[in-house]
């Protein structure tokens, strides 16, 4: 699955669970508050600049966007969540579309999660761990932005998530940086696993 990445095709966006493909094969989601550099972490692991839209207004995008693989195997960008400036009601109905997505989702095998890494474990962060750990759905966590810290501080805040998430074994975290293109490899190897292609 090395160059498989690269080669992910954009299949189609929907706005609601009801146009999502049919549930069967392989998804891994990426989720994340809708300023943590969710799209660009797709871009950077996928070597595509425009493959993920990244919007100039964080939280417009609310729409499932499914990239193909081939081999039956999808990446899902979830919309971002966690912005002041979106309404009430597409809070809630998102929240309701996600919960669903989460519990009923058969073909979900995994979750990356995406963190700004000055920003971590923020509300929204915790409760999507809760609802993959609740869904048995194992999560692995990006911190991005990584280039924004020195070297220590971005260690010690990798050790502190990690801390805070350890009781939860099928919950991993990593370091990245979409600008610096830090982690890639490893993020590639995690999505191997939760693609069953060791």
């Amino acid at each position: 699955m090395k160059n498989h990445y690269q080669k992910a095709k954009f299949l189609l966006s929907s706005p609601s669970l009801s146009g999502c493909p049919p549930d069967e094969g392989y998804e891994v989601v990426f989720a994340g508050r809708s300023n943590a550099g969710k799209s660009s972490s797709i871009n950077a692991l996928t070597l595509q600049k425009k493959l993920a839209k990244v919007s100039r207004t964080p939280g417009r995008t609310q729409h499932l966007v499914f990239f193909d693989l081939g081999n039956n195997r999808r990446l899902v960008d979830l919309p971002g969540y966690g912005y002041a400036k979106v309404p009430e009601h597409i809070k809630l109905e998102w929240h309701k579309e996600m919960s669903q997505y989460f519990d009923r989702r058969s073909c979900l095998k995994g979750a990356i999660l995406v963190m700004d890494i000055r920003h971590p474990l923020k509300p929204f962060d915790r409760m999507m761990v809760e609802w993959c750990v609740g869904s048995d759905i194992p999560v692995h966590i990006i911190l991005t932005k990584s280039d924004k810290l020195k070297k220590g501080p971005a260690t010690n805040t990798l050790l502190k998530v990690v801390r805070e998430v350890s009781e939860n074994s099928s919950v991993t975290v990593q370091l990245f940086s979409s600008l610096k293109k830090h982690g890639i490899e490893k993020l590639s190897d995690q999505l191997d696993i939760f693609f069953e292609n060791n």
